[in-house]
This record gives C-alpha cells, structure tokens and sequence, in this order.
C-alpha cells in the first residue's frame, strides 16, 4: 500500500493520493488521486504503476515520490 498524501511527479507536477480504490470488474486496486492545482477532477491508476520504477534518460525513478501528508 501506500500513503496518502502529496507526492511529486517525475516530470514534476504534485499530486495528492485521496484514496484506494478497487477496479469493480477485475479486482485490481488503483490509487485515486488529483492534480493539487485542479481539486474539481479525479484519476485513477493502477496501484502497481504507482509504486513502479521507470527508466527516465538512463536513471532509474519512482513514478511517483511521496513528499508530505496534506
């Protein structure tokens, strides 16, 4: 799991994970969150996706940094 909370993006927008959610059709569970600039508009994404790392011009990054609980 993770923690709720603010969390910087690699390409460095914040954005805050409101909650876990569950994919109704296949059980997955997936991160519900919202850009900090725009509090009208929710995403989900796939909690895996959340916590992987990615390779950005040879380094390896988290997708998503946690930077503070709001």
């Amino acid at each position: 799991m993770i923690k709720m909370g603010v969390y910087k993006h690699y390409k460095g927008n914040l954005y805050e994970a409101v909650n876990i959610v569950v994919h109704s059709e296949t059980l997955e569970k997936m991160v519900l969150y919202r850009a900090i600039e725009d509090e009208q508009n929710f995403w989900v994404r796939p909690l895996s996706m959340w916590n992987n790392i990615i390779d950005v011009a040879g380094k390896q990054l988290k997708r998503f940094e946690f930077v503070d609980n709001k």
